[in-house]
């Protein structure tokens, strides 16, 4: 049988390679297999491994709740629910107090009102009652907005955070978190929802050391939780988000954000069917009752206390109600014979003056200080008010009084910084010309202003240096504007003045200091420019520790904010204002001293602050209804038709200064100016007319420097004597007639009913005694 021929179109087996078709056969018959994936393919997983990874981790992710479910038990109550004081300590390690026992009383459901429980519940978790113990949605989402810096958010149930409180801690760990996911999944299943609502309502922290709805209905309104009202139950829902911040007694600058908070749970209660419209109409904010702080926060204790545990929580060093549940042993900053020393000099300069009895003025009288080591940033005293139980309002930190003229070293400075000139072009130093006339109108800005001096009072064309001994609010004003009133916000915060301070608004009245920074917020801007221009974030903390572990605290490296050149150039001007313009006071301390005075609106405030090379001091007199607590003038304290900046609060700075640097050297400056600061001013102009316009700022040169006129003269209780300030500086008179007056003013240190020749002072009208006009700040 002959051999077949193959069929047309097969290829021939390649006899070495049996069963394997030939490179020619694989070309030429049509292939079913599947084409190689190419380019940014290949990195794409199939369907197939994709669905069977999916699967897998399905498996997984149910094997391991099942085995966490059954795996993790029901603990017994922790520590937390009886918890611990903590201990606060000096830097030298002895004691300043303990924050307390814990204040905690249970009660059963039945006890608390149906609208109180009803409040938390529109508060915290409105769908409580028909939702499973965990919500992984809620958890995903606040997660989610948390990553997106929407602020931290929290996506518990009440059962969940009844656990933390309850049977766990409030550590955020990641091994706390899975266990309080199963223990809740276990106890809503074994539990009613009103044995957890319960559980939650008695271990929950409210602020005031109360733990629980029974001790905070105590501590907040003085009654039982049974008799609390719904508008009472929705504030003491509110205070569950942030404690302390919400108490609006302890800090009445977030009143705000609480009665809005408030306002959020009664609408909540609306919307679920809790409360009509009409009741809620009807309802009207409570005001809570005094805190009664524990008789071991007395005296500067309780208020040291609150600023420490502010600084933790602000700083996010621990929560609230970790640092609620104890054992911890705080280290600060504060000197003990510092901390003495404040307290000694307000007594001696200040309290022992004052007779509530026969004097009604002296009642309204506040003081608040700080101090800062500049080259570290650490608080090293605090004064906060006469005592803390009778005072609870800690004046140190408070943010609801305006900062006057102690903000206008931070417009030089930006000016500095920013290399700025006037609307004719001249570059912005100590030297430079501006007019200082009484309601001079701003030019270039926007919104029409035209600001008062002190007293009322027209200098002419003056020094920015002059200026600034005088406190005069029309050059500034002028300033503010020529260097950009952004540019000047931006450089105060870049000092250390928080951004979201009350009132801080970009404008030209803000560099007569309208806005509402604390006395530490100041120190630590003047911190800043005592450090030559090199910020240190401030800390009150040395050291946290519990059971023998530390706690990590915040990084506080040092950051070169503004150019040593700007920093030192203000500095020298604040020289000159303490040995020859309205500081003179401070020169009791017997140390070279730079300084501001201030005193704002209505003389609800009067400010000093000051600083060596080595401490930086910032005081602060207010005036407040001990009643009502609404801000009031100080106008007839102390005996004094007028509280400024350079009488009390200087003195009392000197004081304190003096004593918590004897036992070191007198250190002088070191100061590199900017170019043309430290240069003589050319000789003055002739003596200008009538007819000269008040807006025309330029000049052919300076002209001679006002002098504070004599005749007794009398700043805040202490003589300055006719000092002739133009002479210290080394200028000429031209042909000042100073009166012999005797001023009745604050911080300008001029008088009332004085006159000058055509370059010295003009009154504008005032007579001597007359009391400013109300929108007046210096």
């Amino acid at each position: 049988m002959s051999d077949q021929s193959p069929p047309p179109g097969w290829t021939p087996r390649d006899p070495d390679t049996p069963g394997e078709p030939s490179s020619t056969s694989r070309q030429q018959r049509p292939s079913k297999a599947r084409r190689p994936r190419t380019g940014w393919r290949r990195f794409v997983p199939g369907w197939r491994l994709v669905l069977g990874c999916l699967l897998l981790f399905v498996l997984l992710l149910g094997g391991a709740l099942v085995a966490g479910y059954l795996l993790v038990d029901i603990p017994p109550a922790n520590s937390a629910a009886v918890a611990q004081s903590n201990v606060y300590l000096y830097s030298d390690g002895s004691q300043i107090a303990r924050d307390g026992e814990v204040n905690r009383v249970n009660v059963p459901l039945s006890q608390i009102p149906r609208t109180v429980q009803e409040a938390v519940l529109a508060a915290e978790d409105r769908d409580f009652h028909s939702e499973r113990a965990v919500d992984p949605k809620a958890m995903l989402r606040a997660a989610w907005n948390t990553l997106m810096g929407k602020g931290k958010q929290s996506g518990s149930t009440i059962t969940q955070q009844y656990v933390k409180n309850y049977y766990l801690g409030q550590e955020q760990t990641v091994s706390r978190k899975v266990k309080e996911f199963f223990i809740a999944i276990k106890l809503g299943r074994e539990e009613s929802k009103n044995h957890i609502l319960e559980g939650y309502l008695n271990t929950s922290y409210f602020g005031r050391n109360a733990y629980g709805i029974q001790a905070a209905a105590q501590a907040y309104y003085g009654k039982d939780v049974g008799k609390l009202t719904t508008a009472e139950g929705a504030y003491l829902a509110t205070l569950l988000n942030s404690p302390s911040a919400f108490d609006v007694v302890a800090h009445p600058q977030s009143r705000a954000r609480a009665v809005a908070r408030w306002n959020y749970v009664l609408d909540g209660m609306v919307k679920k069917g809790w409360m009509s419209q009409a009741e809620r109409a009807a309802t009207r904010f409570p005001e809570p009752g005094r805190i009664r702080p524990a008789a071991g926060l007395s005296g500067q204790r309780g208020y040291l206390v609150e600023a420490v545990k502010d600084y933790i929580l602000d700083h996010k060093i621990l929560d609230e109600t970790t640092l609620a549940e104890g054992g911890y042993r705080i280290t600060t900053t504060i000197d003990k014979r510092r901390q003495n020393a404040f307290v000694d000099a307000v007594d001696e300069e200040m309290v022992s003056e004052l007779e509530p009895g026969t004097r009604k003025a002296d009642r309204l009288v506040r003081a608040g200080g700080a101090s800062i080591d500049p080259a570290t940033g650490k608080v090293v005293a605090l004064y906060g008010g006469i005592d803390y139980t009778k005072q609870y309002v800690n004046n140190a930190t408070r943010h609801d009084y305006q900062v006057a003229s102690t903000f206008k070293p931070f417009v030089f400075t930006s000016a500095v910084e920013n290399g700025s000139r006037t609307r004719d072009g001249r570059r912005i130093t100590p030297n430079t010309i501006y007019n200082g006339d009484n309601k001079r109108p701003v030019v270039g800005s926007s919104v029409p202003f035209a600001p008062e001096n002190e007293g009322q009072l027209s200098y002419g064309d003056i020094t920015v240096n002059t200026a600034t001994d005088l406190s005069v609010n029309t050059v500034y004003a002028q300033m503010v504007v020529d260097v950009g009133t952004g540019k000047v916000k931006k450089t105060a915060i870049s000092l250390g003045i928080p951004e979201n301070t009350p009132n801080f608004v970009s404008g030209p009245a803000m560099a007569l200091g309208t806005m509402q920074a604390s006395v530490l917020d100041m120190t630590q801007a003047y911190a800043t420019l005592a450090d030559h221009g090199r910020y240190t974030p401030y800390t009150l903390v040395e050291k946290i520790t519990k059971e023998g572990e530390t706690v990590k605290l915040p990084d506080r490296t040092p950051l070169q904010v503004v150019s040593r050149e700007a920093a030192d150039t203000t500095t020298s001007m604040l020289v000159s204002v303490v040995d020859n313009g309205t500081g003179t006071a401070a020169l009791a301390a017997g140390r070279p001293a730079a300084g501001k005075t201030g005193t704002a609106e209505q003389d609800r405030a009067a400010w000093f602050a000051g600083y060596t090379p080595d401490l930086v001091t910032v005081v602060s007199m207010m005036g407040q209804d001990p009643d009502t607590g609404t801000l009031q003038p100080l106008y007839g304290a102390l005996g004094e038709t007028r509280i400024s900046g350079g009488g009390y609060p200087a003195r009392i700075w000197a004081a304190y200064t003096k004593t918590a640097l004897e036992d070191s050297e007198p250190e002088d400056f070191d100061l590199e100016l900017e170019p043309g600061a430290a240069e003589s001013p050319p000789p003055p102009p002739p003596a200008a007319t009538p007819e000269q316009s008040p807006d025309d700022e330029q000049s052919p040169g300076p002209p001679a420097r006002p002098s504070r006129p004599t005749g007794g003269q009398n700043n805040g209780g202490q003589s300055q004597g006719g000092r002739n300030q133009g002479q210290s500086e080394g200028q000429s008179q031209g042909g000042q007639n100073n009166g012999g007056a005797t001023t009745q003013g604050a911080d300008a240190g001029t008088d009332s009913g004085t006159t000058a020749g055509p370059q010295g002072l003009t009154q504008g009208g005032t007579t001597a005694g007359r009391r400013p006009l109300p929108e007046f700040v210096e």
